[in-house]
């Protein structure tokens, strides 16, 4: 009998047992609420290998893509053959510091004689706790922070990958899946997998999920409107706006925030919990960027700095209080672990950084010390510095001497190879295009722009010499760059603690210009530009 792999572990195959049962005797999380009968949908694994050794799709998984099944109606049936399977529940490396803000503690739910009060409204009796939960709902991973709206203080902070991944890696697969038969999978896939989360903080923290009172989500356009069952097909479509940013335009709408409460979305805290969305700057750029704009407390700044925001899609602000632009920079997930051989998102096992020594061979370290099981975003970002350092790569991304592929794990005989570089190159050219055309669009040198943030756990490993000799990012002096960490969540929390704060980001959004990459007349020669592994020049013009 040959073995079953998952999430780096193994377990020898026996007859008539689940993928669920497998995962049970490796001590995985794999969430489910409907005991296992394929109702919930919420139970997805990515089979990464073996498929064929698996027994055939049941009705209940007709929703999913090839290489994705529920683990309790999926049973290997042919023990000869290796299968290898992941959870949806991994855990990345957790970014739990990022830029502080201390605002006035002024939360949207308080104690008030004996009671829980929002908006002078009695909402519950007093049980000795009020709590809250904010969250960065991101294409790729989701964070979030238990806090206690007493004191202000966060109780816990927690991440997991997002499941909507059978849906696609990147927004606008996830558009196109949302439009399609399967509607409304998506909204019930996350809404299950934060309840589930919840559930978990709750019981480590020894809260009654009960005493969660008021909740902040912030993500892109995309995921947002997904979260609070929006049809987002307008987003997938020129000019690229969600439903909510045409209503506000329209002048049916005083904002682009969104408002609902737990029961109506199906989050199991207390049923009328107010459920809170910061405004939406345009078209892509979402509430997630409103939320880091109140993290580096751009409402204050008298001179510019420029905000980017690195993930799936990444996106730039650069300005002031007074006057901001935007872009949104459609990077995909191929430094999140998408479309890379060995690619993957930032667990235990997955090199995170890479030296390439006198002869030619990589030395990498990898996140927790296990084991290679891949490469993340920050490896990817040191391989390609150092390929082009040693001169191993041109700028071009050519491999010296016609090379197929270079080998960063002689152990795993694990290859990054010319279509994976590729990948990367264009990858990279989206954030460089977005970065090179805000810049321009602003009007002022780098050198007059006090601070470039970088934002967002990816941001926060990659090691900035080596982004900026690639071109990953603008070619700022190191003393002028700042890693501020999770500012999305960061600013959900924000938002949360303080109903002013929420208050000051809808005035704030409206003094933001939006720039359309894509309609820029030289649009597609920077984007060529961009695709050389070389740093961005510091006279933009």
């Amino acid at each position: 009998m040959s073995p079953i792999f998952a999430d780096g572990r193994k377990i020898e195959t026996s007859k008539d047992k689940t993928i669920f049962d497998y995962a049970d005797s490796l001590k995985l999380r794999v969430p489910t609420s409907c005991g296992r009968t394929g109702e919930c949908h919420e139970c997805i694994i990515e089979i990464k290998r073996g498929s064929s050794a698996l027994s055939n799709p049941t009705e209940s998984e007709t929703f999913l893509k090839t290489n994705y099944r529920l683990a309790c109606q999926t049973s290997v049936t042919d023990l000869t053959e290796e299968v290898e399977f992941s959870t949806l529940r991994r855990q990345p490396k957790i970014l739990t510091s990022s830029i502080n803000r201390n605002v006035p503690l002024n939360p949207n739910v308080k104690k008030s004689d004996g009671f829980v009060v929002r908006n002078h409204s009695t909402i519950d009796k007093y049980k000795g706790n009020i709590y809250g939960i904010a969250g960065d709902i991101g294409t790729t991973t989701i964070v979030l922070n238990l806090v206690d709206l007493e004191s202000g203080v966060t109780i816990l902070t927690s991440s997991f990958e997002n499941p909507q991944k059978f849906g696609g890696s990147d927004v606008m697969n996830r558009i196109s899946y949302d439009g399609g038969q399967f509607n409304g999978e998506l909204q019930q896939v996350i809404i299950s997998a934060i309840n589930f989360e919840i559930g978990m903080m709750t019981k480590k923290a020894s809260v009654h999920r009960r005493h969660i009172y008021d909740a902040v989500f912030v993500g892109n356009t995309t995921m947002r409107d997904i979260l609070f069952g929006i049809d987002v097909q307008t987003i997938g479509e020129k000019p690229y706006k969600s439903l909510i940013q045409t209503s506000y335009e329209n002048g049916l709408l005083s904002s682009t925030s969104l408002s609902t409460t737990a029961s109506e979305i199906g989050l199991r805290i207390f049923p009328n919990a107010h459920v809170y969305s910061g405004p939406l700057i345009s078209a892509h750029v979402g509430s997630d960027i409103s939320a880091d704009l109140l993290a580096i407390s751009m409402d204050e700044k008298e001179n510019a700095v420029m905000l980017v925001d690195i993930g799936t899609n990444t996106e730039v602000v650069i300005g002031n209080k007074y006057k901001m632009v935007t872009a949104s920079c459609p990077a995909g997930p191929a430094f999140e672990g998408g479309e890379i051989t060995y690619g993957m998102p930032g667990y235990d096992g997955a090199v995170e950084s890479v030296v390439i020594n006198k002869k030619n061979v990589a030395e990498i370290s990898t996140i927790g010390g296990q084991n290679v099981t891949g490469i993340c975003g920050s490896g990817l970002v040191d391989l390609l510095a150092e390929l082009r350092i040693n001169e191993i790569m041109s700028p071009l991304g050519v491999l010296k001497d016609g090379a197929e592929y270079f080998r960063f794990s002689v152990s795993e005989k694990m290859d990054l190879s010319r279509a994976d570089i590729s990948a990367l190159a264009q990858a990279k050219s989206a954030n460089y295009s977005g970065q090179y055309i805000a810049l321009r669009h602003y009007g002022k040198p780098i050198d007059e722009i006090n601070t470039m943030y970088l934002a967002g756990g990816f941001a926060n490993y990659i090691n900035i010499e080596n982004a900026k000799q690639i071109g990953f990012i603008a070619n700022f002096p190191d003393n002028k760059i700042i890693k501020a960490g999770n500012t999305s969540l960061e600013g959900a929390t924000i938002m949360l603690r303080s109903v002013s704060m929420r208050d000051r980001i809808e005035s704030l959004v409206t003094n933001i210009s939006h720039i359309e990459l894509e309609t820029t007349p030289d649009f597609f020669d920077i984007f060529v530009e961009g695709c050389m592994f070389k740093p961005m020049p510091t006279k933009i013009s």
